[in-house]
């Protein structure tokens, strides 16, 4: 049987973080979960579903902006909880705000992806502005945050007629 190096080791876990963040294996992607989602739908709540698509995405992007934010910035304020991690209203305020927000989450899951696979970053280290997270938990919530998300906004889609697979 082959030894794997510490190196090796280091380099395989940094794949399978990247891997889950890009919505492989079990996952979905973020593109998928929103393309093609009707204007008029983006801020409908399915009876008997307490979250429109709007609210969702949002409550998505405020999340991981504030996890990354914490990874990167030892200054970073979180928003109040849980009310500063959703979105006042069901529906996007501007026509332009649903666009907005998805190329938000892209540019932060991508930043969030780059922080991961760069070589210099220690997964293991605790940051020194926390209680004792790391990259890697971060980076591991954030796959977690979105998937569980993810699969709220299919069901929702589904709801609405508005899935398709």
């Amino acid at each position: 049987m082959l030894k794997a190096t510490q190196m090796d080791r280091e380099n395989v876990l940094r794949e399978h973080v990247l891997y889950l963040l890009r919505g492989g294996g079990a996952h979905l992607s973020f593109a998928k979960a929103v393309e093609n989602l009707p204007e008029n739908l983006r801020g409908a709540k399915p009876d008997g579903i307490p979250y429109s698509p709007w609210q969702l995405l949002e409550h998505m992007c405020i999340a991981q902006w504030d996890i990354l934010e914490f990874c990167r910035n030892p200054d970073h304020v979180s928003p109040d909880f849980p009310d500063g991690y959703w979105p006042a209203g069901n529906a996007p305020g501007k026509p332009t705000a649903w666009d907005d927000s998805v190329s938000a989450f892209s540019t932060d899951l991508e930043s969030m992806l780059k922080l991961v696979a760069d070589p210099t970053t220690d997964l293991h280290c605790p940051l020194p502005h926390g209680t004792g997270q790391t990259i890697l938990r971060e980076a591991l919530l954030v796959a977690d945050h979105n998937a569980y998300h993810l699969g709220q906004l299919v069901v929702v889609r589904r709801a609405l007629g508005a899935w398709y697979d």
